[in-house]
């Protein structure tokens, strides 16, 4: 563990880097105030929409017009509830929730209880992308998300959502520098430096800087990070548009373990300190999640009616994953397989042991590569109007790995978190090395019948190959697969801004078993996992109303390792078999009115998950884990009439019981909720500056409860929530 000398110079060090970064942007504001352009007042009227959906793939058509559900949260939501992550996302829509959503770690989301895979269900600026790193928000205008299966946009993908960051580009003037304090000590700067130059303003160009001592509530978990991002653009003319962008970050920080049941039992949240951290040993060190990505896009306008784009992305990403893991509980600390003991493998022991093994995974290597070139327009058919999108996308994974540590140490830890144990970093287990290519044709079209009719049509087709090798060289597997994903809607305007949509549609998984001595089919691909949505829903957009309903069920095939012969717990013959499916039934709702100087909304999810078909008696027709069948969103922003300038709000979240494990008969944690509190206040300086102070409380009653239950390498954790957080920020805006 680093000494308090060290510790102080690396918080001198941060507080210095936050010094200069302020003080560029303060630079940044004053050089532009100098070279100011006042430009005439310009007044907007009507009806206010979201921007179009890149994640949606129809172009320009906003969101509240599309047959699907799509959440979009913009840049001005993210700063006043103090978004930190992709997690965030489950503050503002009831469809979304935890999925192992650790500090310290890459954030993982369910939507409509379904896990979203961290290699294929993220986008940025609708190019693929691996979510297995830190993703900062710090120069992203916006995050997006489709809610359902996403065979539309994705070769291979979870059913549930695809989630898409939308970056900041240099399409408006922005000068800003902020400061940020939190919790126990964290502290923030960032500055945001946007301008046009040039002849007709022919060149953009967008800096974004940000480092960050991080120290949550959360004890032993204290670290740092910092991003550089830089977006440009040239409109080379009327027609042409060429973008590029690059962004290096880093963030390292110990993560968090989960706690577990306690043999069969949850233990009660009231009786865990949530500021435990059980990776907190004296050999642990933290995570370490380096990025690079750049990007380059080039638009031309074909004429009046198409335009062809061509958007080709990569990248890099460097992770050092090393916990002291939790996991299990041998009891007297005996071989598992003998008669005379017991060994807990979903839970910990019921007094609160567990085995502790040192987990140590440096220098993994990531890489994905994609480029996709499209062709959008609207053509005319006899009395049919199309916008069709016609394209290619072709990517690449590669993840290069190194054996790893996975060794228990010589003393078991304990709940509490005061035992102090050994360590082993022997590195003796291999991994796995992948490498990927996908190449995929699709083809979009919403046809419009009539002025009140559309129909929407979708259809993706993929290649992919996958190989597969340990670090030693032995398992090695390689397969091709080919398979076409269908999409089809039909949506009605059944009266001004209210649109009535039915949809169904395919998604598609790839697998292989792992080649693995174990396996009797080990390195055998697998029939592809079809899942299919059909969904039914409603939207209305008004002025001061806006609101809508959708009803889903979403399927999915399943896979288990069936055990053929066990002779102990390490010597079984497995076999991945299909076995069932998940079904999943669900109804969502949200609302959004402005009533005076109030804005209310919120939403919430109805969701019957089930397993169903298994030939496991233990699962048919369980519950999945981790999946509340209740959730709900409520948000209340208000602007104070006595103070011009101050807007206070509040959100509500709350959710259901969970289970603990997958099945019948599963423990289950408690239903809870949450409320968050904030204000903001725009102050309008002399010459045209603004500062806006910003201050939220998040966990208001610093209620104790078990947030989540992910269920991860057939074994049951438990995540409290967060003890109340304090925030506090100011930006100052040109």
């Amino acid at each position: 563990m680093a000494s308090p000398q060290n510790l102080h110079d690396t918080h001198a060090r941060l507080r210095r880097g936050a010094v200069a970064i302020v003080c560029a942007g303060l630079a940044g504001i004053a050089t532009a105030q100098a070279d100011k352009t006042s430009l005439p007042p310009v007044t907007i009227t009507g009806r206010s929409t979201l921007p179009p959906s890149d994640v949606a793939g129809f172009g320009d058509v906003p969101p509240e017009r599309l047959p699907m559900q799509v959440l979009s949260i913009g840049e001005a939501q993210l700063e006043d509830y103090g978004a930190q992550g992709l997690r965030e996302l489950t503050r503002f829509d009831a469809s979304v929730s935890d999925a192992y959503n650790s500090v310290g770690y890459w954030d993982s989301l369910t939507v409509r209880g379904f896990v979203i895979d961290q290699r294929y269900n993220y986008r940025r600026d609708g190019v693929p992308i691996t979510g297995e790193t830190a993703l900062a928000l710090d120069n992203k205008s916006r995050l997006e998300l489709l809610k359902g299966t996403s065979g539309i946009q994705a070769g291979t993908s979870a059913p549930g959502g695809l989630v898409n960051l939308v970056v900041k580009r240099p399409d408006v003037d922005v000068r800003s520098a902020t400061l940020e304090l939190r919790g126990a000590g964290a502290a923030l700067a960032a500055t945001d430096l946007s301008a046009r130059f040039g002849e007709q303003r022919a060149f953009g160009l967008r800096v974004n800087a940000a480092v960050e001592h991080l120290h949550p509530e959360l004890h032993d978990a204290s670290g740092k990070r910092h991003l550089l991002a830089v977006a440009g653009d040239w409109r080379l003319s009327p027609d042409t548009l060429i973008e590029a962008e690059v962004e290096t970050s880093r963030r390292s920080q110990p993560s968090q373990p989960g706690f577990s049941l306690l043999g069969d039992r949850v233990p009660d949240a009231n009786d865990i300190d949530p500021r435990i951290n059980l990776n907190n040993q004296p050999w642990s060190q933290p995570v370490v999640f380096a990025g690079r990505y750049a990007s380059l896009r080039l638009t031309q306008k074909l004429n009046p009616d198409w335009r062809a784009v061509v958007h080709v992305g990569t990248q890099r990403l460097t992770t050092d994953d090393r916990l002291a893991f939790p996991f299990g509980c041998s009891d007297d600390r005996g071989t598992p397989d003998l008669d005379d003991d017991i060994y807990y493998a979903d839970s910990y022991c019921p007094d609160g042991r567990f085995d502790l093994y040192d987990y140590r995974s440096e220098n993994e290597r990531r890489r994905t590569d994609a480029i996709d070139a499209s062709v959008q327009g609207r053509l005319q058919t006899g009395s049919l109007t199309h916008a069709l999108s016609v394209g290619v996308l072709q990517s690449r994974f590669e993840a290069s790995l190194q054996r790893y540590a996975f060794n228990i140490v010589d003393i078991q830890g304990t709940i509490d978190g005061e035992t102090v144990t050994g360590s082993d970093d022997s590195v003796t287990t291999d991994n796995t090395n992948r490498d990927e290519r996908n190449t995929e044709f699709y083809l979009r079209d919403a046809i419009q019948l009539s002025p009140t009719v559309s129909l929407w049509l979708g259809l993706r087709h993929t290649r992919i190959e996958r190989e597969s090798i340990t670090t030693s060289g032995t398992g090695a597997t390689r397969y091709r697969q080919n398979f076409t994903t269908p999409w089809l809607a039909g949506s009605w305007t059944v009266m001004p801004g209210g649109t009535l949509y039915a949809s169904w549609g395919e998604g598609i998984e790839s697998e292989v078993v792992p080649g693995l001595p174990q396996y009797r089919n080990a390195g055998q691909a697998l029939p592809a996992l079809k899942s299919r949505q059909t969904e039914l829903g409603f939207k209305h957009a008004g002025d001061d109303l806006s609101w809508g309903v959708a009803a889903f069920e979403i399927s999915r095939p399943s896979y288990t390792d069936a055990a053929a012969i066990c002779l102990a717990p390490s010597e079984c013959s497995l076999q991945r078999a299909s076995d069932g499916e998940a079904v999943h039934r669900g109804l969502e709702a949200q609302a959004q009115a402005r009533l005076g100087a109030w804005t209310l909304g919120g939403s919430a999810m109805l969701l019957r998950a089930r397993i169903e078909g298994s030939v496991d008696p233990a699962l048919a027709g369980g519950r999945p884990a981790n999946v509340p069948a209740r959730s709900l969103r409520l948000f209340a922003n208000h602007r104070l009439a006595a103070l011009p300038g101050v807007d206070t709000h509040a959100a509500l979240t709350a959710e259901s019981e969970r289970n603990v494990l997958p099945g019948n008969g599963s423990p289950r944690i408690p239903g809870w909720a949450r409320i968050d509190v904030g204000a903001s206040y725009d102050q309008h300086l002399a010459g045209g500056q603004r500062l806006v102070w910003r201050a939220g409380i998040d966990n208001l009653a610093d209620r104790r409860a078990w947030k989540e239950a992910p269920y991860q390498f057939d074994h049951a954790y438990l995540y409290p929530m967060a003890p109340r957080t304090w925030r506090l920020s100011v930006t100052a805006e040109l």
